[in-house]
């Protein structure tokens, strides 16, 4: 699997979050979160179930409302609608793969570019999630919900990439999945950022974010708590006792 730290660290800001609060109703699940991501990183997003993690992400996708400010390639998108920011290349990879089982894999990765109207662009990106995913070429014609957990896994994110993302961010990649078939997406995703795509990778699964990640946030019941370079924070102490079982 790739090693960790071969982002462009030194880009420009492609996601700036500032004093982001959300929730559901009455109900406070964000409070006062600020986070950043330059363009090229893998940043993770780490914490135990419940700790908001899901919710950032569909306020960052702008499907629940939020007070704060979030700045996504130089713009305000805070008061955006989800498809508009899906426009602008912040796309998502959810919890569950949210498939459509009774389309083929073909067709669920061309659902990704139902918005795009580049069409020799489309047949490229198709082209390339083949490439990334020989698997899903082989099946292809097979309905989505008759692959293993782990090609569905492949397929949403494959799907995704087709959407030309300039921010991918991907939600329990590894949940449920064999650790060989995590490994391979950890890879993918390294893969993906060598071709310019930014990743924000939420994750239980501290170990796996830390392998793949330059950067990451911890996150304990809607609060950032730590912040630092991946590697340093697989070392602190707090860390490790926490979420690494150490």
């Amino acid at each position: 699997m790739s090693a960790p730290g071969n982002g462009a660290s030194g880009g420009a800001v492609l996601l700036d979050v500032r004093n982001l609060s959300a929730g559901y109703g009455e109900l406070a699940v964000l409070n006062d979160i600020n986070l950043s991501i330059r363009t090229g990183e893998i940043v993770a997003v780490v914490g135990s179930n419940a700790a908001g993690k899901t919710t950032l992400l569909r306020a960052l996708s702008r499907v629940i409302d939020c007070s704060g400010s979030i700045v996504f390639a130089g713009q305000r998108i805070e008061s955006l609608a989800s498809d508009a920011a899906f426009d602008l290349g912040l796309v998502q990879v959810p919890e569950g793969r949210q498939l459509f089982d009774r389309m083929s894999v073909h067709d669920n990765l061309l659902m990704g570019a139902f918005r795009r109207r580049d069409r020799a662009g489309v047949t490229a990106s198709m082209e390339r999630v083949y490439t990334l995913f020989p698997v899903l070429k082989e099946r292809r014609a097979q309905w989505a919900g008759s692959l293993s957990g782990g090609e569905q896994q492949m397929c949403a994110m494959a799907r995704a990439m087709v959407a030309a993302p300039k921010l991918l961010m991907v939600d329990e990649m590894s949940l449920g999945l064999a650790p060989a078939i995590v490994d391979r997406l950890l890879d993918v995703l390294a893969d993906i950022r060598k071709e310019g795509v930014t990743v924000l990778l939420v994750e239980q699964d501290v170990h796996s974010a830390f392998q793949v990640a330059d950067r990451a946030y911890v996150m304990e019941t809607g609060r950032i708590v730590r912040e630092g370079p991946a590697a340093e924070l697989a070392d602190d102490p707090d860390v490790k006792r926490a979420y690494l079982g150490v």
